[in-house]
């Protein structure tokens, strides 16, 4: 049964993903209530309501479910418990198991490989003996990671040398972690998937991350790959979606070889960097599209009306352009209402269309994005 308008949608997390999520159902006409540790939050700043209390704060919780009808969120670090809660009182989309999953790197590709799914090889990582065992299976380099609270580089550590082990070891927490080769990339792609309480599946095309200092920095949509390889990554998204019983948006991140076979990184529940390309080239944005899930809404299409690059704006460096951005024609430009930019810190994005099969090649590219 689908949410009349009027209703109150929840959103865990105060971040620009639930402030552009937060824009997208009041355009279908829902209020939401924003959950967020920060006052004055990119994400409060244009809801209908927030609570701001820390996300282990039980009774804010249960109050916080008392005033919506249904909940979702905008970033994984959430504590379980804290989401069982709300799940015992609401509807939580998606649902607790799955973002436990997307949590743990461990049971995230011990899902994905029991599905099927390619990953990069690894090993979980107990302790230096088990590390040492991992090392002489896998070969070196390989990528040491956190199997918990990593992102944007954070979390991980780079194994050249067999000396780099215990350093890394020693560095990284919490425990257990993963090694995990390294995997000789042609492209890093993604597909952002949703399926809706009915059961429907739609998926957008695919695209191309292209990252800077371990951040996201230009999104190329569609990819400018080969189309069977692309079919190929939805059908493996729509699959994930599936398997996992998916009510909501998911992020499927993917690593294209050197010799064009695909291979899963790992999946986000929620509305995703790399779509965010989806607002301006699509009749219906990743983040309606959530809503719609949430809401037990119809799913469109996922179609798009344009090729499109969109390029994060990062930190101070960037933000000192904005000026720029705003008055160079042709670029949709989005800021996330952040009052202070940090170094490393995403502040905004913004975009350029064009036709639909026009995408231009590098240097085309890079002249598109251009500032006066």
């Amino acid at each position: 049964m689908s949410l009349a308008p009027g209703a109150v949608i929840g959103i865990i997390g105060g971040g620009q993903l639930g402030r552009m999520s937060a824009m997208a159902a009041a355009r279908l006409g829902y209020r939401v209530h924003i959950f967020c540790p920060e006052a004055d939050a990119p994400a409060a700043q244009v809801a209908a309501a927030c609570t701001v209390a820390p996300y282990s704060d039980h009774a804010a919780l249960a109050r916080f479910a008392g005033a919506v009808d249904v909940v979702t969120f905008e970033f994984e670090n959430i504590p379980t418990e804290s989401l069982a809660l709300l799940a015992s009182r609401r509807p939580v989309r998606p649902s607790p198991e799955i973002l436990a999953i997307s949590q743990d790197r461990l049971r995230e590709k011990r899902f994905l490989n029991d599905c099927g799914i390619a990953t990069a090889p690894w090993r979980a990582v107990e302790d230096a003996d088990g590390l040492a065992r991992a090392v002489a299976e896998l070969g070196l380099p390989a990528v040491l990671k956190t199997t918990r609270l990593g992102y944007d580089g954070k979390g991980q550590a780079m194994l050249r040398d067999p000396g780099d082990a215990g350093i890394a070891f020693a560095a990284l927490a919490p425990r257990p972690l993963v090694l995990e080769g390294l995997v000789d990339f042609a492209a890093e792609i993604s597909v952002m998937v949703a399926r809706g309480a009915d059961g429907a599946v739609v998926a957008y095309d695919a695209v191309e991350n292209r990252h800077k200092h371990h951040i996201l920095d230009l999104t190329l949509a569609p990819a400018p790959l080969p189309v069977e390889l692309l079919s190929e990554a939805g059908a493996m998204a729509r699959h994930i979606a599936e398997k996992l019983e998916l009510v909501g948006l998911l992020g499927v991140e993917m690593f294209v070889t050197e010799i064009d076979t695909l291979l899963v990184n790992e999946i986000a529940p929620r509305p995703h960097n790399s779509g965010h390309w989806t607002l301006d080239a699509c009749p219906v944005s990743q983040f309606e599209m959530q809503i719609r899930a949430v809401a037990g809404l119809p799913l469109p299409p996922a179609t798009r009306h344009a090729d499109a690059v969109m390029k994060n704006l990062v930190g101070p460096e960037d933000m000192a352009l904005w000026p720029r951005i705003l008055a160079t024609p042709g670029l949709i430009a989005h800021h996330y209402g952040k009052d202070e930019a940090r170094v490393g810190r995403k502040m905004g994005h913004f975009t350029r269309l064009f036709p639909r099969g026009a995408l231009p090649g590098a240097f085309g590219i890079e002249d598109a994005l251009r500032l006066r």
